[in-house]
């Protein structure tokens, strides 16, 4: 309405009984008559052949109030209201002035009135007193002069049109605070849901947990009734996310959480804490039973397998269930006691349901302590490298050695990596001791190589994590020349799954680690889902049978084939087999038919310090430097 032009075509509505007086409302307002002008005309308009311009009104005239009002009332259905009405106050049989003004400001209240009479029925304060408003209403005496009604026709026409306008830019300003209002409060809402909410799968996190926990605690007391607390913990979820990717194991979550929320029942509620790791209220009244049931039914929502890459994944949970108040009167220690019942779980074998019970705290309690202590292992040097032999199938004589990991703990002795290495590695600690694995293995070799027995090829693990590093190459490279070891005289494990993770990526990261002279094996092959093609692309020297095929291929036929037939693939791809987990002659007997180039393994030797390791270099039967390092990287010497 503010863009509106100076002159509209205002429409007016004329209320009297006399005809007469509407001519002569026309006559003045549309300047339409057939005879001369009159000379108050020319006075205000000036001659006809003036070219001045003046506002256009559109009149409609009604000889009754009630015939005015339902004119007024049908404009503004149209859309096309009146801006203002002339009224009679005398309008004899029908209603009076005062009366049709009423009604017509209750059809349309922003209409503006002018009063025309001969007589003085009412007078102003009278007016006002049954009207309830002035703002809108001017009274002019018959008989009027043409200037008067003229006047008072544009004068309110045009504050009827400002108020219009202003009317409309109000509601449009209201219209925008409103958006912006609404959008404001959609904002606040979409930040209370994420500081609330997992981002992820979308369910409640830490945060409202504890809420809903101290909820569930008073509705509990008030009631005096029990309810139970799960946490649930994914199996071996890592290795999903080393072998087939992080964004895989994003959506291996997301299923999860679908699953667990549409198994539990909508009183209860589940979040997510972070990583692999859920926590339900089974709110009350529940009973233990009860809870171990539920527990049971998530065990079962898990079973089907999950598809992620073109490939059919099976997960299991581990669940721990403490019940209130039994197991604890606050948040924080059911929490903490479902939280170990979950590890019991774990040590139990996975994929079942533990409820807490008072052994498990000191368990819990003991995790917590040997993560502080493997920070201070790795700061005070308590870890230290058993080296097991390789050796040559064919001749009995030692090849290499693979260097394995140990920790020295002051208070309970020698442990082996089963006993820290899943501590370390949910902690975060597995990349930094990988690393100085690494580092001790390459200056070990460099001490054999400088002053012998004799130079000696040493093997050192990498855990997957360790194979993603972004600077790994840049790692062994400093290894190397800090410790001067030759590079031909360093091997490489990797893991199957860990190498077939991201293949393209993968091939990158040996071709480089290869260029450099170093030898490259893939670990625990036959375990994971390698890719022929890839296999023939990657820069490998040699492929490790796992021990669980050497263990019992003596005793199954079918694990003799499977030893037969990876050795068989890996000389068609020039590569050489090493067996590990040897421990009996019928084994080592069996490898030897079947063509196996290393073995190690108890039947040989356990991993030794180095000094009773080299120990037996002197003792035992030795091959010449050339036979033990004739294996050679793939792409040794190569520039790239």
């Amino acid at each position: 309405m503010a863009d509106e032009p100076e002159f509209l075509t205002h429409r007016l509505l004329m209320i009297d009984d006399n005809p007469a007086i509407h001519e002569d409302y026309r006559k003045i307002l549309t300047g339409r008559d057939d005879t001369r002008i009159s000379a108050a005309e020319a006075a205000l308009f000036g001659e006809p052949q003036s070219t001045v311009s003046r506002p256009v009104f559109d009149v409609d005239s009604a000889m009754q109030g009630r015939e005015g009002v339902e004119l007024a009332r049908q404009a503004l259905v149209a859309g096309r209201p009146y801006s203002v009405a002339f009224v009679d106050m005398r309008m004899p049989p029908g209603w009076d002035g005062l009366e049709t003004i009423q009604n017509l400001w209750t059809v349309d209240p922003e209409i503006q009135v002018v009063v025309c009479s001969a007589y003085s029925d009412y007078d102003w304060m009278e007016l006002l007193a049954r009207l309830g408003r002035s703002d809108k209403l001017i009274v002019i005496k018959k008989p009027f002069e043409p200037i008067e009604i003229l006047q008072s026709a544009s004068a309110l026409s045009r504050k009827w049109q400002n108020a219009r306008a202003l009317k409309g830019y109000v509601e449009g300003l209201e219209r925008v605070v409103t958006d912006r209002t609404r959008g404001l409060e959609a904002a606040n809402r979409q930040l209370r849901h994420l500081a609330s909410h997992d981002s992820l799968t979308g369910l409640p996190n830490r945060l409202l947990l504890e809420d809903r926990l101290s909820q569930a605690i008073a509705q509990a007391n008030r009631q005096a009734h029990g309810f139970a607390v799960a946490v649930l913990d994914l199996d071996r979820f890592k290795l999903i996310n080393d072998s087939l990717g992080h964004r895989a194991g994003d959506q291996l979550l997301c299923e999860v959480a679908a699953r667990l929320k549409g198994a539990i029942r909508a009183v209860d509620s589940i979040a997510r804490l972070g990583g692999d790791e859920f926590v339900i209220i089974f709110d009350g009244p529940m009973t233990q039973l009860q809870s171990m049931e539920m527990g049971t039914r998530l065990l079962k929502v898990m079973e089907p397998s999950t598809r992620l890459l073109g490939i059919d994944v099976h997960v299991s949970p581990s669940i721990g269930i403490a019940y209130y108040p039994r197991d604890g009167a606050t948040s924080d220690t059911l929490l903490a006691h479902a939280d170990a019942a979950m590890y019991h779980a774990k040590e139990r074998g996975r994929n079942n349901v533990q409820c807490y019970t008072e052994s498990m705290g000191t368990v819990t309690q003991e995790r917590v302590k040997l993560e502080s202590e493997l920070h201070e292992a790795l700061r005070d040097g308590q870890f230290e490298l058993h080296y097991q032999p390789k050796v040559d199938t064919a001749t009995g004589r030692i090849n290499s050695a693979e260097a394995l990991i140990r920790w020295r703990h002051p208070q309970r002795g020698l442990l082996l990596p089963a006993d820290f290495i899943p501590v370390a590695d949910d902690c975060g600690l597995l990349d930094a001791i990988g690393e100085w694995v690494l580092h001790e293995a390459c200056r070990q070799g460099s001490i054999w190589q400088q002053r012998g027995p004799r130079a000696l090829r040493v093997a050192v693990n990498l855990a997957p994590s360790q194979f993603r590093l972004m600077d790994l190459v840049g790692q062994i490279r400093r290894a190397l020349s800090s410790s001067g070891l030759d590079p031909a005289l360093l091997e490489i494990e990797l893991t199957e799954t860990a190498v077939m993770s991201d293949a393209e990526e993968s091939v990158h990261i040996l071709e480089a680690i290869s260029r450099m002279g170093v030898l490259v094996s893939v670990d625990d092959f036959g375990t994971g889902y390698s890719s022929m093609s890839y296999l023939r692309r990657f820069p490998i020297d040699k492929l490790k049978i796992d021990r669980c095929f050497v263990e019992q291929m003596t005793a199954r036929p079918e694990d003799a084939s499977i030893v037969g037939a990876i050795i068989s693939l890996a000389h068609s791809l020039r590569l050489k087999v090493i067996a590990e987990g040897v421990e009996t002659p019928e084994q080592l007997q069996l490898l030897t038919q079947l063509g196996c180039d290393q073995y190690q393994g108890f039947y040989f030797s356990p991993a030794l310090i180095p000094e009773k390791f080299e120990q037996l270099l002197r003792e035992g039967p030795l091959l010449t430097e050339e036979e033990s390092v004739r294996t050679h990287s793939k792409l040794a010497g190569l520039k790239g």
